[in-house]
């Protein structure tokens, strides 16, 4: 995920729902935001900590700890190398990354048909919510489209970029960093990072928790309460956002015909297929072995206490 926030066009929260912690991740967050306004109200006024305390504890921080150490560890480690990588061999790099995330259209496709509708019923995408997938495709595919800009990094346009920016993290298909590339702060909030500029990344933390804070709730709200309306449009969202890793396009980001590297672009598109969907395949496998073992301990035990209470075990 902190990999994959260091290239514009390609989101974080992609990677989240296609290894299958993007709920989780959600949900921590908001406890986390809970925790902290509680904390905030409540010791100025000497009611102690326990509300904040009893937030904290359901965050399964055996997850969230690791998952925050690898993201910040690829920022720091990958983001010099991504960076060059991207500027030196655009082609190949966009053609990678677009058939990671045209593989990854499958996990919320298929999130949205095994959730339940208003009725409570399941099944196959209907008309509506195709057209509703189609909408939400056609806004971000005209956010993508929006030339690159450049703005002065001032210190509340920093706050303000990375606020935006890391709303982006939370939703599934629309990259981060792609916007700070269309504020003109990619590559400043690059340098920072690699330079070790601390004031810069200050502001851009504070900026990214006002961000998280305003954001998070709403989509576990909707993921609480909308869940299919919801993955429905983050589908369309992340098709949309496929327009901006088209891999050849010029640097007001108009899209251009295939010419040079064809062949290089076309591998690096089913190599970065192909990883998602043996990740896909292979978390698919593991929910479906945890199901049966559940099952098998859940007859198991009934099977025993029937045994236990003299009943005949069937």
């Amino acid at each position: 995920m902190g990999t994959a926030e260091t290239v514009p066009g390609v989101s974080g929260g992609t990677v989240a729902l296609v290894v299958g912690v993007y709920d989780t991740a959600i949900g921590s967050a908001s406890r986390l935001v809970t925790g902290a306004r509680l904390a905030l109200a409540d010791l100025p006024r000497g009611r102690g900590f326990s509300r904040a305390a009893r937030e904290f504890r359901q965050v399964p921080w055996g997850l969230i700890v690791p998952l925050l150490l690898g993201m910040f560890a690829a920022l720091v480690l990958m983001a010099g190398l991504v960076e060059g990588w991207v500027e030196d061999q655009p082609v190949q790099s966009r053609a990678l990354f677009f058939g990671l995330v045209l593989a990854s259209l499958w996990v919320p496709f298929s999130l949205a048909a095994r959730a339940p509708r208003a009725d409570g019923a399941t099944g196959p995408w209907r008309a509506g919510e195709v057209l509703l997938a189609l909408l939400g495709a056609v806004a971000a595919f005209v956010i993508v489209s929006l030339p690159p800009g450049e703005v002065e990094a001032t210190p509340p346009i920093i706050v303000a970029a990375a606020a935006i920016a890391v709303s982006a993290l939370v939703l599934p298909g629309l990259s981060g960093s792609f916007l700070l590339l269309t504020f003109g702060l990619y590559e400043t909030t690059l340098s920072a990072v690699n330079d070790r500029d601390f004031g810069y990344l200050g502001l851009f933390a504070l900026g990214a928790l006002l961000g998280l804070a305003s954001f998070v709730k709403l989509m576990q709200w909707l993921l609480d309460h909308r869940q299919r309306v919801t993955l429905v449009v983050l589908t369309g969202v992340v098709a949309g956002c496929l327009r901006a890793l088209w891999p050849w396009q010029d640097e007001d980001r108009a899209l251009l015909a295939p010419d040079e590297h064809l062949g290089a672009a076309i591998g690096f598109g089913v190599l970065g297929f192909v990883v998602v969907a043996a990740f896909a395949v292979a978390e698919h496998r593991a929910k479906k072995r945890r199901e049966a073992a559940a099952v098998r301990a859940v007859e198991g035990h009934t099977g025993g206490g029937r045994h236990r209470a003299g009943a005949p075990t069937p």
